[in-house]
C-alpha cells in the first residue's frame, strides 16, 4: 500500500503528477517540492509576457497555493532536494531558512526538469547575458529592456525565435544569431525553414546563418557579440542553446540514463529502481515512428508523462506509449507547427521518403481574411505511410498539424489522408482542406518514384 509520494519538481510534468497522484489514491500523503518560488506556471507563456501579449508574468502561474490545499497536496516551495536514501527510502532536503529534514517515501517521482546548456562562448559570465527558464530570468530581462535599443539572440530554436519575436515586438533591433545552415533545424526542413525566416525577416528580426558567435565583448558588461570577426553590437544578449536534463539525482541514485544522460525510463514512467518514477524534460522517451530514444522538452509531452507517473506511483496502472514531438508556435503574424520526423531526420534513421509542399490559402480567396498556409508531408517511400509532416501559415495550423500527428500514430498511408472527410464553409475553410490536397500530391509523387 503506497503511503507517501513525494513528487520532486512542480512545473508542467511535477504538478501533474501529484495531482494523479491523489486523485488516483485519495489516502496516500502527497508530498510536491519545488527549489522556486512559484510552482506550476507555464515556461512557454514567458515570451509572450516580454512582448506584451501577456500583461504580467504572475498571470502564467496556473495554479495558487490554495489550490494545493484544497487537493491535500502538501507544497514545498524554496526547497532544495539533496539526496534520496533508497535503503532507508527518504528524501534529504534543505529548505529556505538552512533547515535540513528528511522525509520518508512510500514512491518518488523525479520532475527535476531541465536546465538552459551553456553555450562554450567566452564572455557569457558578462552583466546582460541571459538565458529564459524561469520566472525570475523573465524578470531580469524585462527590467533590463527598459534601457536597451540593440539586441542579440544566439541560437534560432524554438526558444530563441520566441525571444527574438518578444524583443523586436517591444521595439529593439534585433538580431538572430545561427550556427548552422537554416532556423528550427530540429523542427523544420531546409525548404520550410527558409519559409519561416523570410516571414520573420520581414517583421525586422536580421537573421545571421552560419554564424558562430566567437566572444561577447564589453568590459564587465556586455556591448556586442563578434562573429566573424565583426562586432555585432548589443545592450541585452540572450542565451539559446537548448536545455539539458537535471539528471543528478537519479545519477546519484544509479538510475540508468541515456540520450544527454537523460533519466531511462519504461512504460509506465519507472526507472530502474524499484518506486522510483520519472517524468518530464529530465528523461528520454521513444519515438514513436523510429521507436528509438529521443528527447521531447514539450509541455505536452510532460504532463501526459507526469500524469501516468502519478498514476503508477500511487498504486495504479498507467502507460506512455512514446511521442512524435509534436509542436506548435506563433510568432508575429504567422505559426510554425510540426509532428514527426523531417526528411533528414528520417534520412539519419535509414527511412527512403518522399514529400510534398503545397501553397495554399486558409479560406476561399474571395472572402475577407484568408490567409495563406504552406503545408508539407513526409512520406515512407516503401510504405506509403505519412512519417512526418510542417505547416507554416497566418491561423489554423494547430488543427493541420495534430490531423497529421494523429494520422502518423494510426499509421495511415498517403492515400488514406487524402480521403479525409473535411467540412467546408466559407468564412472558416476551404473546399479543399490544404492538407488532404498535400496528400494526394505526395500520392501522386510516391506512384512516380
Amino acid at each position: 500500500m503506497v503511503g507517501q509520494i513525494v513528487v520532486v519538481g512542480a512545473n508542467a510534468a511535477g504538478v501533474n503528477a501529484a495531482i494523479t497522484a491523489r486523485r488516483t489514491n485519495r489516502d496516500a500523503d502527497v508530498v510536491l517540492i519545488t527549489e522556486e518560488e512559484e510552482a506550476a506556471y507555464s515556461r512557454c507563456g514567458l515570451p509572450y509576457v516580454l512582448a506584451g501579449k501577456i500583461p504580467q508574468f504572475g498571470d502564467l502561474i496556473t495554479f495558487s497555493p490554495n489550490y494545493f490545499r484544497s487537493m491535500r497536496i502538501e507544497l514545498q516551495t524554496k526547497t532544495s532536494v539533496q539526496a534520496i536514501d533508497l535503503h532507508e527510502k527518504t528524501v534529504n532536503m534543505i529548505h529556505e531558512d538552512r533547515r535540513a529534514e528528511s522525509m520518508p517515501y512510500d514512491s518518488v517521482v523525479l520532475a527535476t526538469g531541465a536546465t538552459p546548456s551553456i553555450l562554450p562562448i567566452k564572455g557569457c559570465e558578462k552583466e546582460g547575458v541571459s538565458s529564459l527558464r524561469t520566472l525570475n530570468d523573465g524578470l531580469r530581462i524585462q527590467e533590463a529592456l527598459v534601457q536597451a535599443e540593440k539586441a542579440v539572440v544566439i541560437g534560432a530554436n524554438w526558444n530563441g525565435l520566441q525571444m527574438a519575436y518578444a524583443l523586436a515586438q517591444k521595439g529593439k533591433k534585433t538580431t538572430l544569431i545561427e550556427s548552422s545552415s537554416q532556423i528550427l533545424a530540429e523542427t523544420l526542413d531546409s525548404s520550410m525553414a527558409n519559409v519561416a525566416q523570410k516571414r520573420v525577416e520581414e517583421n525586422g528580426v536580421k537573421v545571421s546563418l552560419g554564424a558562430v558567435a566567437d566572444e561577447i565583448v564589453g568590459n564587465g558588461r556586455a556591448k556586442g557579440v563578434r562573429v566573424g570577426g565583426k562586432v555585432v553590437g548589443a545592450d541585452i544578449i540572450l542565451m539559446s542553446g537548448g536545455i539539458r536534463p537535471r539528471s543528478e539525482l537519479a545519477v546519484e541514485l544509479g538510475c540508468d540514463v541515456g540520450l544527454a544522460d537523460a533519466v531511462k525510463v519504461d512504460c509506465q514512467m519507472q526507472t530502474s529502481m524499484q518506486g522510483v518514477f520519472a517524468a518530464g524534460d529530465c528523461v528520454e522517451t521513444q519515438n514513436l515512428v523510429t521507436g528509438m530514444p529521443t528527447l521531447a522538452s514539450l509541455g505536452t509531452v510532460a504532463v501526459k508523462q507526469g500524469r501516468v507517473a502519478g498514476v503508477n506511483a500511487a498504486g495504479g496502472y498507467s502507460v506512455f506509449p512514446g511521442a512524435l514531438c509534436s509542436s506548435v508556435s506563433r510568432v508575429f503574424d504567422f505559426e510554425i507547427g510540426s509532428t514527426g520526423l523531417t526528411e533528414d531526420q528520417a534520412k539519419r534513421a535509414g527511412l527512403p521518403t518522399v514529400s510534398a509542399i503545397l501553397n495554399a490559402k486558409t479560406k476561399p480567396e474571395y472572402f475577407p481574411g484568408a490567409k495563406d498556409i504552406c503545408v508539407k508531408i513526409v512520406v515512407e517511400r516503401d510504405s506509403g505511410r505519412i512519417i512526418g509532416g510542417q505547416v507554416i501559415g497566418g491561423e489554423e495550423v494547430t488543427q493541420r498539424v495534430n490531423m497529421m500527428s494523429l494520422a502518423i500514430q494510426c499509421q495511415a498511408t498517403v492515400w488514406e489522408l487524402s480521403k479525409v472527410d473535411t467540412c467546408y464553409a466559407p468564412p472558416v475553410s476551404e473546399m479543399w482542406e490544404s492538407t488532404t490536397l498535400t496528400a494526394d500530391l505526395a500520392n501522386l509523387l510516391l506512384r512516380r518514384s
